[in-house]
């Protein structure tokens, strides 16, 4: 499959509007309409959590933020399905090295993320860059490698944490 990804930056650390949170979920029901997957409450509330936030959110960050917005129990299996299945569809990523997840900046793509992740404030910024997949493709090729999925997490500092 080829990407149809531009090349780009994007801070999850940028302040989104609702209006951009309300965008973003109406495309995201249409997406699953079209894909026959069910979008429930819970992984709707969710997923407006995650792309709320500035930075990364653990499972369970989420689920204290639920209970704060619920008055019933949310178990953490429910809340990891329904990451999963927003993981699956392609509307949020997870950052493995923060054991925590982002929303998509884009409209839901190949399972390719590169992030350049702050270790001091927990900033992550997704990349657009086509020539990255491009050249572990030509890497896995040469090497006889078939790619299934692929995320790059490369840990620093941020501009702000920098000064």
């Amino acid at each position: 499959m080829e990407s149809t990804q531009c090349s780009h930056v994007h801070s999850h650390g940028d302040i989104k509007s609702q209006q951009d949170v309300d965008s973003a979920i109406a495309r995201i029901r249409e997406i699953c309409i079209s894909r026959g997957a069910r979008l429930t409450d819970l992984r709707l509330q969710v997923l407006k959590l995650v792309w709320r936030h500035k930075k990364p959110l653990g499972a369970y960050a989420l689920i204290d933020l639920l209970a704060n917005e619920s008055t019933r129990h949310i178990a953490p299996p429910t809340v990891y399905r329904a990451l999963e299945f927003l993981l699956e569809q392609g509307f949020i990523h997870r950052i493995k090295s923060l054991s925590a997840f982002v929303g998509c900046s884009s409209s839901p793509h190949e399972q390719q993320s590169h992030f350049l992740v702050c270790r001091s404030c927990g900033e992550v910024i997704e990349l657009h860059q086509p020539l990255i997949s491009q050249k572990i493709f030509a890497a896995a090729l040469e090497a006889s490698f078939v790619v299934e999925a692929q995320s790059l997490e490369v840990m620093g500092v941020c501009k702000n944490c920098a000064m």
